[in-house]
């Protein structure tokens, strides 16, 4: 081939380049670079079960925000250690990532003792934290980074149930309340909406009483409940010692108007253990499958698809919201800057599948919480009356 023929090429190949350029712009390294989000969460050990639905909700907000074009333009990459379930694991993982890996964005973690362990790392390195937190106690250390989104805060736990009961007639309403209380942080931190509401309604405490887990039985403690004829039964502890204290309600033909529970009552396991037993108990959560929020219906799709569940798990839902309210921070700073992203937040409001938050300065939304009722083996959203999926079953039907 002629040497004219290779200049012409040349031409042609530059003009070509030059055109590019001048419609697309020079390309950018730095927007091919993943942003890097990482931390840890149990995937195996006692808290492996809900640790693994966190990573899944993380995952697959990830998937869904590569397929938009990433994050400030860059595809994003996860960065998730198993921390084995052991809060001192999780804040040696958090420095690990912070310091080692030079993350962009730190993840959440799970369960309440690793958020509050990980919470002043966070602080130490200015990294902003998105997690359940741990209670008000993890809230009140004067920390700037890190926010709930939602929180699972106990000192909220029963602000629905008392809100809801504000509508049933005062003559239709318990007039005893019998407390039982696991003694540890997270049933102490339920007592201080336990005590407010029934002090606000004018219920007596009759029974005030702690015990310590694991809970061989609950007989004795229902016995008593049932001779102070105490018609409004609060047991706040965890998912054994709930099926044990509902067991022995019925099995000593205990009777109260309404029985709430502290955590165990809305995971598919209450039915699947208690069947009809477990029916027409009260609790709280921070966010449900059936909220009136956008973007619930698509979660619970994909749960369905990806995972054959009925219906979006609690933990896949709040690891998704809290991944929503760190990119909606993210693209309003319009920067990785730690400190702009907090600013974002502390000023913005974050809409999510749980809801749409305001921060204060501790870093939490206003105090809220969701009612709910189990109803044929289905967690039934009742208060607020305009995220009501079916109407509360009160006074309690009798044992069968």
């Amino acid at each position: 081939m002629s040497r004219e023929f290779f200049k012409g090429m040349l031409v042609f190949v530059s003009i070509v380049c030059m055109v590019f350029v001048l419609v697309h712009g020079t390309p950018s390294v730095a927007a091919e670079k993943p942003l890097v989000i990482g931390g840890s969460l149990p995937l195996t050990g006692t808290f492996s079960a809900t640790g693994k639905w966190v990573e899944r909700g993380y995952q697959y907000w990830a998937e869904e925000i590569n397929a938009k074009g990433g994050l400030l333009g860059r595809p994003v990459k996860l960065l998730i250690y198993d921390d084995k379930s052991d809060a001192k694991e999780a804040v040696s993982l958090a420095e690990k990532a912070i310091t080692v890996d030079k993350v962009d964005l730190l993840l959440g973690g799970y369960p309440g003792t690793a958020c509050t362990a990980v919470m002043p790392v966070a602080e130490k390195y200015k990294m902003v934290y998105v997690s359940m937190g741990g209670h008000m106690k993890s809230f009140s250390q004067g920390y700037t980074y890190s926010f709930g989104s939602p929180p699972l805060m106990g000192e909220w736990w029963y602000l629905g149930f008392f809100a809801w009961m504000k509508t049933v007639p005062a003559a239709d309403r318990p007039k005893k309340a019998a407390v039982y209380t696991m003694n540890n942080p997270i049933g102490m931190a339920l007592m201080d909406s336990l005590y407010r509401g029934c002090k606000d309604l004018g219920i007596e405490i009759v029974i005030d009483e702690k015990y310590n887990l694991p809970l061989t039985t609950a007989d004795t403690m229902i016995t008593k409940a049932k001779q102070m004829k105490a018609d409004l039964l609060f047991a706040n502890g965890m998912f054994p010692d709930g099926v044990m204290t509902l067991r022995a309600c019925k099995a000593l033909g205990y009777q109260p108007k309404a029985i709430v529970q502290g955590i165990g009552s809305v995971i598919p396991e209450w039915s699947k253990e208690l069947g009809k037993d477990g029916d027409f108990i009260f609790s709280g959560t921070s966010w449900h499958h059936k909220l009136k929020y956008p973007g619930n219906d698509k979660i619970n799709k994909v749960a369905k698809e990806k995972f054959n569940e009925n219906e979006a798990p609690l933990y896949f839902g709040f690891g998704y919201a809290w991944m929503q309210t760190l990119e909606q921070a993210v693209q309003g700073a319009k920067s990785l800057d730690q400190t702009k992203i907090r600013d974002w937040l502390k000023t913005s409001e974050v809409k999510t599948i749980a809801g749409n938050f305001k921060f204060d300065d501790k870093g939490l939304p206003s105090p809220f919480v969701y009612l709910t009722q189990v109803i044929n083996g289905n967690v039934e959203l009742i208060w607020p009356k305009d995220m009501r999926t079916h109407e509360p079953v009160y006074p309690k039907p009798a044992w069968k």
